[in-house]
């Protein structure tokens, strides 16, 4: 039969407590005599003799029983010059320290301190310490993803702003000023996209000569019209469109570029573009579809340039929006065809502008070329078919000749030429600067929309700054919990041996173990 002796003694931690009073080695009511024992403790702490072992054992824990039984010891020593002929200490600090362990021994009072020390600390404060480390790891963590994402957002801004500045063809060092100077270009531009223009002559001839054999009829006259006004006599003025003759005399208003151009505000009176007479002749604001040169344009609004307070920042394609309200105040004036003289022979207004400058002609213009590409593309997919081309042939047998001998590959070149001269048009240097002619407020709305992206960039570069500070933080938070963490887990391994022993020589000398401590311990260091 087995030894009583050498059966241990189980205790769960979270019932040390109860298994103590129930086996009335405590008392129920143990906490009210504490109160009394922890201010005797407070009071005596105060005068204590500058010893290092005193202050080494009493750093960063919670004062026990089994201290102030050390305390006694160490007095035993500092204080032993006090000590009578009798074997009684004279000293206050020993009679302090001594009637303080007398209360915690008195019915046990200790260790139902000592346990519930044990179970605050391995139940409660310790994994309460150790989610804050956890947190700071974790915060540090997050504060590399969140470094990289703004510096990633950084860059993808600063490329965005360089994009759009290249595409614009500006430094982006001033911007306004540099937009507004662009207009000096625009003459130069718009007057190289006539002169290529004749190297179509080739492309609506044949237009024209398929229409008069497939109509039966002379088509000179309505085959793109506007083509063939810019091929034969180029970039003239709207009016000579009108009337078929050059005018005598052009009044034209010059935009005025502002004085104040570093502001990218133009609220003030003396910082607006003067357009003139064009304000009364303004170029239509009608919506147009992806056909028309200024088509398709999305309204560039400061707002919309604003980013969210996420982390995740979402910074979208690097194109400029074009769809934008223009400034109208009268409807653009009808295109007549050719040959309407009025009498007048002075252009102003609208009738000054050249026939690639104003919206409405550009847009003949551009609408012109793409009815000859979408020609010349149904040409190429009929001749690459094989059911078409027979069909054609029997058509085309009395054509005359240069409808005949046109290959396939003649007909791609008629293709790329034309769509040649449509992206010389619609580049996007040209869409812009068609708008700040047209717009006297898109100049404005173009800075903000440029701004926004540097403004963003800087926002990043703050937000890259703040989570560095945190991230610093979080390191000096870890480095002040780890130490913490290990002495209360050492003292509580200290404190959990001495309970253990006490609790074994009430019983014989017996194995005890209280149940979930160590083994809590043990989880927490890893």
């Amino acid at each position: 039969m087995q030894n009583e002796l050498d059966i241990p003694i189980d205790i769960h931690l979270n019932k040390l407590l109860d298994w103590l009073t129930s086996r009335r080695i405590c008392p129920h009511d143990w906490q009210k005599n504490v109160i009394t024992i922890r201010k005797m403790i407070n009071s005596a702490i105060q005068d204590m003799p500058a010893v290092d072992e005193i202050a080494q054992l009493l750093a960063g824990t919670y004062i026990n029983y089994f201290h102030c039984l050390q305390i006694v010891d160490i007095l035993k020593t500092t204080e032993s010059s006090s000590k009578n002929i009798f074997g009684q200490y004279s000293s206050q600090r020993m009679k302090d320290w001594l009637e303080i362990v007398k209360l915690y021994e008195k019915d046990s009072i200790y260790l139902g301190e000592a346990a519930q020390l044990l179970i605050r600390n391995i139940v409660y404060e310790l994994p309460s310490l150790k989610r804050q480390l956890m947190k700071a790891q974790q915060t540090q963590e997050e504060c590399i993803k969140k470094e990289a994402d703004y510096a990633k957002n950084e860059h993808a801004m600063r490329e965005n702003y360089a994009t759009s500045c290249q595409q614009i063809e500006i430094e982006g060092k001033n911007i306004k000023k540099e937009l507004l100077s662009l207009l000096d270009d625009l003459p130069d531009a718009l007057n190289a996209i006539s002169a290529s223009a004749k190297d179509l002559v080739h492309v609506r001839n044949y237009y024209v000569s398929f229409l008069n054999f497939t109509l039966n009829r002379d088509a000179e006259s309505i085959c793109v019209p506007m083509l063939k006004h810019i091929i034969e006599k180029g970039n003239t003025t709207t009016f000579e469109w009108r009337t078929g003759e050059p005018p005598e005399v052009i009044e034209v208003t010059t935009p005025v570029i502002p004085l104040d151009v570093e502001s990218g505000s133009t609220d003030a009176a003396d910082d607006q573009i003067d357009f003139g007479d064009f304000g009364a002749h303004s170029e239509s604001g009608d919506d147009r579809s992806s056909s028309s040169p200024n088509g398709d344009f999305v309204h560039v609004d400061k707002e919309e340039c604003k980013p969210d307070n996420s982390d995740q920042v979402d910074f979208g394609d690097s194109e400029i929006n074009w769809d934008i309200s223009v400034d109208t105040s009268a409807s653009i004036s009808v295109i007549d065809s050719p040959g309407s003289n009025e009498g007048s022979k002075v252009a102003r207004g609208v009738d000054a502008l050249t026939v690639l400058e104003n919206e409405a002609t550009r847009d003949a213009f551009y609408n012109d070329l793409l009815e000859l590409e979408a020609f010349v593309s149904q040409r190429i997919l009929e001749c690459e078919s094989s059911v078409s081309d027979a069909l054609s042939s029997s058509i085309f047998h009395n054509a005359p000749a240069s409808l005949q001998i046109q290959s396939v590959e003649s007909f791609r070149k008629m293709e790329n030429d034309v769509k040649n001269i449509a992206s010389q048009l619609m580049t996007t240097k040209l869409k812009h600067l068609y708008l700040i002619k047209s717009s006297s407020r898109y100049v404005d709305r173009l800075v903000d929309s440029l701004k926004s992206k540097l403004e963003t960039a800087e926002r990043m570069v703050e937000c890259q700054k703040a989570v560095k500070i945190k991230y610093q933080e979080a390191v000096e938070e870890q480095r002040s919990l780890k130490p913490k963490i290990d002495l209360i887990v050492e003292k509580t391994k200290i404190l959990l041996n001495q309970v253990e022993q006490d609790i074994s020589k009430r019983y014989k000398n017996r194995v005890v173990n209280i149940m979930g401590g160590l083994s809590a311990l043990q989880n927490i260091t890893h």
